[in-house]
């Protein structure tokens, strides 16, 4: 299967920040074992793969081990190589998820905006478990579809979060989302998530499909600002829709090669 590869720093724009995902666009859906071991090969959070099918793509995306249900970086990274490398008309591409349904993605200038299903959280009782791994404990915990997230007081805690990853990867969620308000942006936060064997993501669009429905009613708000701390860091705007999410931010290309095996 010799087909081109890419990969792109989501969420940035420049090279070395931001999230990288690799994207393979393909003609025909090789079997989930091939993906997986690519995934594997390619050693970033996730690989997309996508697949022309009617008047959209369908998409999925792999960790290094295992197949996850959304992935808002990697959908971000595959619609910029179909706009910059592959010559999709006009400014805008949809995708089909099997896990996620229909995913929107809109280019104005350099900013890409993906438009995803909003995820809605219910408060919890925090679990021992969680405070021993992070350590400092949270003001409040919440669960949501994948997720859980734990909120903090101000930026500096969620910096100086250095958790017990054993720990966490016990945790019965796809990862564990850190936040609080943000000194310069309207909230920060961290994504921890060894249960996938990421144990820290660089930037999570999907987890800001949690992050945002709760800071817009926190803040009174629905247009916000946000930041993801985590070394290589990446920026982005939200926008609550009610049911749905709107994530925007940049990416560039860092790579193109050829897919041998």
């Amino acid at each position: 299967m010799n087909r081109t590869i890419y990969q792109v720093d989501a969420f940035a724009s420049e090279i070395f920040k931001g999230n990288p995902a690799a994207v393979c666009i393909l003609d025909r859906w090789p079997d989930e074992a091939r993906m997986q071991k690519i995934a594997n090969e390619n050693n970033l959070s996730e690989t997309a793969f996508a697949v022309h099918s009617g008047d959209c793509f369908e998409i999925r995306w792999f960790t290094p081990q295992m197949e996850v249900e959304l992935c808002g970086h990697a959908t971000l990274a595959t619609a910029h190589v179909l706009f910059n490398h592959m010559d999709h008309p006009g400014d805008k591409i949809c995708f089909d998820s099997i896990h996620s349904g229909r995913l929107n993605v809109k280019r104005s200038g350099e900013m890409l905006t993906l438009d995803f299903p909003a995820d809605r959280v219910e408060e919890m009782v925090i679990p021992e478990l969680i405070v021993t791994a992070l350590i400092t404990p949270p003001l409040k915990g919440y669960r949501g579809k994948s997720d859980f997230m734990f909120v903090y007081t101000n930026e500096r805690e969620i910096e100086n979060i250095n958790p017990d990853f054993g720990l966490l990867a016990r945790v019965d969620g796809r990862g564990v989302i850190v936040t609080a308000p943000g000194n310069n942006v309207d909230f920060v936060s961290r994504f921890f998530a060894p249960q996938t064997g990421i144990n820290e993501d660089p930037v999570t669009g999907s987890a800001h499909t949690t992050l945002t429905p709760y800071w817009s009613k926190v803040l009174g708000k629905s247009k916000l600002t946000a930041r993801q701390l985590s070394s290589r860091g990446g920026e982005l705007v939200c926008e609550d829709k009610g049911d749905r999410v709107e994530i925007s931010g940049q990416a560039v290309t860092y790579l193109k090669g050829e897919l041998m095996g």
